[in-house]
């Protein structure tokens, strides 16, 4: 058995993974990389790439059925299901180079295409090999949570895992599971031609702004989806094309096929943890703020840490494993600038605290501001005006951005950088944006901010007054 000693040693080549596993090498680290199952991870094969790319299709879909309030006749969208999944895999194979086994190894990073195990604190088993690392990255991401409901062993049912190699269009989809996920791939579905059931324990949405929620909610059961909440599933029968779903209180759904989308786990059941002395979580590997394990060598990022499971959280994580890992100095994790997105039409974004959040912490010192879509020139033209967005502020800065709205997602980037470099309302007021824009929205909520300040105020008005007597 071959001993193998580096550096740096990545086990799992996720998005986090490989961030770290490039950057480590380019800036001279000698670094080995293991991969047992495909490169990219969850979020190239099963995640963010192939669902955003079958929202796409839906998309099309929808656009063609609903182009008459544009003066172009609607017509019935001609779906081909299956073609509509080639078209989510040749997105997967137009961006999998950037993630392969021949990219990496160019970087100069060396790839085992085995999963790993430790054997010792320091020591990792992959295959025939033993790799020893001055230190460990763990970053093996999480897999879709399958709850132990009865009657689900018995039934056929789908996971992001399985969804996007279907061919054949379902013709009722029942989905567990009323979160991003759930929702995102509802929408997909019902403009593809499915009916669609979304059968939710507690509130769809629930992590979000429940005043912003409600307005993807409401578009979503206007476009036919039936959103089920309160909807606890408590058994599940039935065979392939016939699938019922019982819920605690009594409710039936019934359906041709079903998808489980209730949530996620760290992937922590290869690593023999215990041989290393890493301690664990309900959710994940526990990890301090530097990101670091109970074995001081070895660190956790992305899902598999229990944190917040985005793709961008684990690029984040990475760039503190270099400063870290790399160069030794301080890296500390913070979350409050972090933002996220649910792809749905109309988009749903969030950076920092919610209203709700931001109330109980700052009490009577938050200001909220609103500004609604239907101000947005842009957004008129292009018939989107379906859509708030909301910015918590305390004395003149703000904690926290809710947005539902077209290009929600693209609209949160500017509040996620005010939130990172701890920027006034006011930077955010002099910027000067194009016209017509949508991403106007963020100038004209900060402007939101500072109206009542400038047309309201008497004293503003007399010095106004004083200054306009005294001019030449």
């Amino acid at each position: 058995m071959a001993v193998i000693k580096t550096d740096l040693l990545v086990i799992g080549g996720g998005s986090g993974g490989l961030s770290v596993a490039a950057g480590a090498a380019q800036m001279g680290a000698d670094v080995v990389l293991l991969e047992g199952h495909k490169m990219g991870g969850d979020c190239l094969n099963y995640g963010c790439v192939p669902s955003k790319a079958l929202i796409a299709s839906g998309k099309v879909a929808h656009t063609q059925a609903h182009a008459a309030k544009y003066g172009v006749a609607d017509v019935a969208p001609a779906v081909d299901y299956a073609a509509a999944k080639d078209h989510v895999a040749g997105v997967i194979a137009e961006i999998e180079p950037n993630d392969s086994v021949e990219r990496f190894e160019g970087l100069g990073v060396r790839v085992i295409e085995e999963f790993g195990s430790f054997v010792s604190p320091r020591e990792v088993k992959a295959g025939g090999d033993i790799i020893r690392a001055r230190r460990v990255v763990i970053s093996t991401g999480s897999s879709p949570l399958v709850p132990p409901i009865p009657g689900l062993d018995r039934v056929p049912y789908l996971t992001n895992e399985t969804l996007f190699e279907l061919r054949e269009q379902p013709e009722h989809l029942l989905i567990i599971g009323g979160g991003p996920i759930g929702l995102e791939m509802a929408q997909a579905h019902q403009r593809l031609g499915s009916k669609v059931t979304v059968i939710e324990g507690m509130k769809a949405l629930g992590k979000d702004d429940p005043e912003l929620a409600a307005i993807v909610l409401d578009n979503l059961r206007g476009e036919g989806i039936q959103i089920e909440e309160d909807a606890l599933a408590q058994e599940i029968r039935g065979t392939a094309g016939a699938i019922e779903v019982e819920t605690k209180d009594g409710r039936v759904f019934k359906g041709s096929h079903l998808l489980m989308a209730v949530g996620r786990k760290a992937n922590i059941d290869r690593l023999n943890l215990e041989a290393a002395g890493i301690e664990t979580t309900r959710t994940g590997i526990k990890v301090d703020a530097g990101m670091r394990t109970s074995n001081r060598k070895v660190y956790a990022i992305g899902d598999v840490a229990g944190g917040l499971q985005f793709t961008h959280v684990a690029g984040y994580h990475a760039g503190l494993i270099i400063r870290s890992a790399l160069f030794g100095l301080p890296a500390k994790e913070r979350t409050d600038h972090i933002p996220w997105a649910t792809y749905t039409d109309p988009e749903l974004s969030q950076v920092g605290l919610t209203e709700a959040q931001a109330r109980a912490k700052h009490g009577d010192g938050l200001e909220v501001v609103r500004f609604p879509y239907t101000h947005n020139d842009r957004a008129i033209a292009e018939r989107k005006t379906a859509g708030l967005i909301k910015v918590m502020v305390v004395k003149g800065r703000p904690v926290g951005a809710s947005i539902a709205g077209y290009q929600a997602g693209e609209l949160i980037n500017l509040w996620a950088l005010a939130l990172a470099n701890n920027m006034k309302m006011s930077q955010i007021a002099g910027m000067v944006a194009p016209y017509p824009t949508v991403g106007e929205l963020n100038k004209r909520a900060a402007g939101a901010y500072f109206s009542p300040r400038l047309f309201e105020s008497s004293k503003v008005k007399r010095i106004v007054g004083f200054v306009q007597r005294w001019l030449p």
